[in-house]
């Protein structure tokens, strides 16, 4: 979308916060979407950009470039975390019982969206629910079968699977690494990065020969 706008400064009231929500980061994503978290909410802590202009970009590239894909072909997606502030980012990673964020470092670019990660690249990370693999994966369907669509489709950095309704993170970066892991069996490095997958293309493809048609999902016309 990458429409030009007025810098924006942290917002300092609630109608300021108000006017960040309304950002329009894609044709199906709000950036109110992203700044929900359960922790800030019980433990009273804000969910804020310090720097909302690169929160924005980061999360404009997100939603474009996987979120609008995956919603066009499986429908309507759950976002579960997403955009970290630094301070409810460190207090998740230190003080929160039990312990749900790794610590700062590892999270630039990642679910801190408005901070560039050790090597100058941007990035942003949602974790998220597909309803419709989720009903299959209850139903004994392999995480790996949306892992390898999702390798083979879409510009991603990483993935990282979870074994509740195979929520998973997904990222996108600038320079992708382009890495999959899980918690759910198998577990741990499915791909590193710069390595070649283990299945081919066509045991990948034979995977998810069932899945929706790419970007099949016909919404009525947003904007250009």
């Amino acid at each position: 979308m990458q429409t030009t706008r007025p810098n924006k400064r942290k917002p300092q009231s609630y109608s300021g916060l108000e006017d960040l929500g309304r950002v329009r980061l894609s044709q199906h994503f709000f950036m109110r979407d992203f700044l929900y978290s359960e922790i800030g909410n019980f433990h009273g802590i804000q969910n804020i950009p310090d720097d909302p202009n690169l929160a924005i970009m980061a999360g404009e590239k997100l939603c474009e470039e996987l979120l609008d894909p995956l919603t066009e072909t499986f429908g309507p997606i759950a976002v579960r975390s997403a955009y970290r502030s630094p301070s409810l980012n460190h207090y998740g990673a230190t003080q929160a019982k039990p312990q749900r964020c790794s610590r700062n470092e590892v999270n630039y670019a990642h679910h801190i969206w408005d901070i560039r990660d050790g090597k100058g690249r941007m990035g942003a990370c949602a974790s998220i629910v597909i309803p419709w693999f989720a009903d299959q994966f209850d139903q004994g369907r392999d995480w790996r079968d949306l892992a390898w669509w999702i390798h083979d489709h879409l510009p991603y950095h990483a993935m990282y699977f979870f074994p509740k309704l195979a929520a998973f993170n997904l990222t996108w970066r600038e320079n992708p690494d382009r890495t999959i892991g899980s918690y759910i069996a198998p577990k741990g490095t499915l791909l590193g990065a710069g390595k070649t997958p283990a299945e081919d293309d066509k045991a990948r493809a034979a995977r998810y020969a069932d899945f929706p048609a790419y970007r099949g999902i016909s919404y009525p016309a947003g904007r250009a």
